[in-house]
C-alpha cells in the first residue's frame, strides 16, 4: 500500500478551488473536494491507475482527471506525492 503525501502547492490548490467554489455554495464545494480526495485516495491500492502525464512522459509522472481537474502526481518508491491539482483548461508546462 502507497503512502499518498500531499505537496503544499497541491493544498493551496485544492483550498483555492474550494474558495472559488464556495462563492455559489459552501455545500457544494465541500462534497466537490470531498470527492476529489475520495478519488486520490484509490492511489493508496493503484499507485499507476492515472494515465502517464504527456507533457512529462516519464512512467512514474501520472495524473488523474476529476471533473475539469488534472490531479498530478509522481510515484516515488512507496509512495505517491500529489504535485498539483490543475484546471485542465489552463496552459500547464512542467517546470524547466
Amino acid at each position: 500500500m502507497a503512502e499518498v503525501i500531499w505537496s503544499d502547492l497541491a493544498l493551496n490548490d485544492v483550498k483555492d478551488i474550494f474558495d472559488d467554489t464556495a462563492k455559489d455554495s459552501n455545500d457544494r464545494a465541500a462534497l466537490f473536494i470531498e470527492r476529489l480526495v475520495q478519488t486520490v485516495d484509490r492511489l493508496e491500492n493503484y499507485p499507476r491507475s492515472g494515465r502517464v502525464i504527456e507533457e512529462i512522459d516519464r512512467d512514474e509522472c501520472r495524473e488523474i482527471i476529476f471533473g475539469s481537474y488534472r490531479i498530478m502526481y509522481e510515484i516515488k518508491g512507496e509512495a505517491v506525492r500529489i504535485s498539483c491539482v490543475v484546471h485542465s483548461a489552463r496552459n500547464w508546462k512542467p517546470e524547466q
